[in-house]
């Protein structure tokens, strides 16, 4: 089922319906609700009983939603929750025992990964089919391993992982699962969108590479040095660094070396803290070059820079609220009036386009069999927002347009929306079709006989 637009009319049917996505704290994720929020989740849990006739389907988010990175957990939390309400408000998912809502439940992770397996455990005794992670490439990769051995060992127990941010490339490559399916664009194909961008801009003669000391932030240095190499061979590598995740308080020392090595730009896979620090102590510096990001245009960082980001600090994304098209202008005014508050401005369509892909293939499969729903999962199209993606069967990747936008202040040219209420967002400099992001895989899928 193709989602269909009905932003028009999207709060109204929401009100109606009682705002029926239920935003579970788990016990094991030690993550409490208000008590004004934990009454409100019970009495819809209550309205909304009467509305379906068969169990809810289980989700379960595992990840960070406290710790360093604890804020970016929580920014995925609203937009699984505003995907699932969305699902449950047109009448949940058709299956062959009636139509069923989904529930989305937490579990923190603390971003560490063997708090992850140990929150996957209690979510699979919990009764969940479907896992949901992203915001730690290594995290991923443990869940992975994690799942496959469970569901070899217990078949009648096996569940789903859907990933909507993790994009260290061997996660679709040489470690693919029939059991993981990733909805963003991994981080080989973001950087070829950033070096279409890069590649024309000839005032760029040095470069530093930074990035964080794991799989993810190792596979981005290790993409720009050889991209570099093939497209810009005049460009000169004048350093490169890999830091702690999560542990450095103070970037101060690190702006200060990019800042004497001359490098005219920045190319980091940086998100999180770990961005929004170094892009401040860039400005404290007073480095002056340019920063091309893969998450530069969210959670804090151009309101870390200010003025100084203007026209130096580019994005790579699968959307930006400034995408032109009405659709897409429809969407992002429809997310604003469910967060209005300017520190939840953070959304992504690839989520909502991973929550829509589930409910496609549960009702395509009629059931909630997690073998059935996989095998609909791989030839999952959807759209929203303007936007077309389309899973690839034979490594599980999602293939969608992407783009690249450049920091300017609101209200210039291109540039109707700001981020978090900075007066600051994102032009969009170049769009690239699904066709033209592909890139090959060398996944060797092993299915269950």
């Amino acid at each position: 089922m193709i989602f269909h637009s009905y932003f028009s009319t999207f709060s109204r049917r929401l009100l109606g319906l009682g705002f029926s996505v239920l935003i579970l704290g788990a016990a094991q994720a030690q993550v409490q609700a208000p008590a004004t929020a934990t009454a409100t989740a019970q009495s819809q849990t209550q309205a909304q009983t009467k509305a379906f006739s068969a169990s809810p389907i289980k989700l379960a988010l595992i990840e960070g939603l406290s710790g360093p990175f604890g804020n970016t957990g929580e920014a995925v939390v609203r937009n699984i929750a505003w995907a699932v309400e969305r699902v449950n408000a047109r009448g949940g998912v058709k299956t062959t025992q009636g139509m069923r809502n989904m529930v989305l439940e937490r579990y923190d992770s603390k971003g560490q990964s063997e708090e992850a397996l140990s929150a996957l455990k209690s979510a699979i005794d919990d009764g969940v089919q479907v896992v949901l992670q992203g915001n730690s490439s290594a995290n991923a990769a443990a869940l992975i391993d994690a799942i496959n051995k469970h569901n070899e060992r217990e078949p009648a127990k096996r569940v789903l992982f859907l990933n909507y941010s993790a994009v260290d490339p061997a996660l679709t490559n040489e470690k693919c699962s029939f059991w993981h399916f990733r909805f963003d664009a991994h981080a080989d194909m973001r950087m070829t969108a950033l070096m279409q961008v890069l590649q024309g801009d000839k005032s760029i003669k040095s470069t530093y590479l930074i990035g964080q000391d794991y799989s993810f932030g190792q596979a981005v240095l290790r993409e720009a040095r050889q991209q570099l190499g093939a497209l810009r061979p005049d460009i000169q590598i004048v350093g490169e660094e890999l830091h702690p995740i999560g542990r450095v308080k103070d970037f101060l020392p690190y702006a200060t070396k990019i800042k004497a090595s001359g490098a005219q730009a920045v190319i980091t896979g940086n998100w999180g803290n770990d961005l929004t620090l170094l892009i401040k102590a860039a400005r404290e510096a007073g480095y002056e070059g340019k920063f091309y990001t893969f998450y530069g245009n969210a959670l804090g960082a151009p309101a870390a820079i200010g003025d100084a980001g203007v026209d130096r600090v580019i994005a790579v994304a699968d959307w930006l609220p400034n995408v032109p098209g009405k659709a897409s202008e429809a969407f992002y005014q429809s997310f604003r009036q469910r967060f209005p508050k300017p520190a939840e401005d953070y959304v992504h369509v690839r989520m909502q386009l991973m929550v829509e892909a589930l409910a496609q293939a549960v009702e395509k499969a009629g059931n909630t069999d997690t073998v059935a729903v996989a095998l609909q999962l791989e030839k999952a199209r959807v759209s929203m927002a303007g936007q077309t993606g389309s899973m690839r069967a034979e490594d599980h990747q999602f293939q969608q347009p992407l783009v690249v936008g450049v920091m300017a202040r609101q209200g210039t040219p291109g540039v109707p929306f700001d981020v978090e209420g900075s007066g600051y967002g994102f032009k969009v400099i170049r769009q690239i079709k699904a066709e033209q992001a592909r890139m090959p895989s060398t996944c060797k899928m092993v299915r269950p006989g």
